[in-house]
């Protein structure tokens, strides 16, 4: 895939439904929703989120919704890319990995807020167009195709790993990524069908898992698609 240019002033802007005066109302519309870390509502006032969906959605991207990207895939809303992010820098962490890239949106956000971070995609096509999406803006991050379910073994341990789609177990594989202490944040499917982000923190040998809140995510899959 051909290297795209630098993306405008303009672009990065946007206008009318994509200007920055909609991205503050996002940001103020997340603060009522709970959102506390200044850091996380500060990078989201000036992330375009626009960027990372097609551009007839575009006018949609500040909205308090999901958008689709393809492939089945999702473009998590506002509040669930902020309040995980938020979780994340509550454990102060230098080495992040984020098992689905998608768009790539998650993975700007937090690479001005973590000192190193990781992503994996299994979807070929959707890691291109992140690829060119962050280099255009820039984005320091590591990304690669690979079945997130392996994790990255060469670049752990880890602080935190963060999982954007649900699964149902998590495989000791992963989580001896985690460096002692770390914490994997996952929305993880209880028995009953239901989807609780938790939280898993990693205590020596043991795994401490602790439920936080329901939550609506597409399911972790295996495998790589080309």
């Amino acid at each position: 895939m051909p290297l795209q240019p630098e993306i405008s002033p303009l672009e990065l802007r946007g206008r009318g439904m994509t200007s920055q005066r909609t991205r503050d109302r996002m940001v103020d519309r997340l603060a009522r929703q709970g959102i506390r870390d200044e850091r996380v509502l500060n990078v989201m006032a000036q992330a375009p989120r626009h960027l990372f969906v097609d551009e007839a959605l575009a006018h949609h991207a500040y909205e308090d919704a999901s958008l689709p990207i393809g492939f089945g895939q999702t473009l998590s809303q506002p509040l669930t890319v902020a309040r995980m992010t938020e979780l994340i820098l509550r454990e102060a962490p230098k080495r992040v990995l984020e098992l689905g890239t998608g768009s790539g949106y998650q993975t700007l956000v937090l690479s001005s807020l973590v000192d190193e971070l990781y992503s994996l995609e299994r979807i070929q096509i959707l890691h291109e167009r992140a690829v060119q999406r962050l280099a255009r803006l820039k984005v320091q991050a590591n990304l690669a195709v690979a079945d997130g379910n392996h994790g990255w073994p060469d670049a752990a341990p880890f602080d935190v790993i963060l999982l954007t789609a649900c699964a149902q177990t998590l495989s000791s594989e992963l989580l001896e990524q985690l460096r002692d202490g770390g914490v994997l944040i996952a929305p993880i499917e209880d028995s009953s069908g239901s989807q609780w982000l938790t939280q898993v923190r990693r205590v020596g040998s043991v795994y401490e898992k602790r439920r936080l809140e329901p939550v609506r995510f597409v399911p972790l899959l295996q495998g790589v698609v080309n």
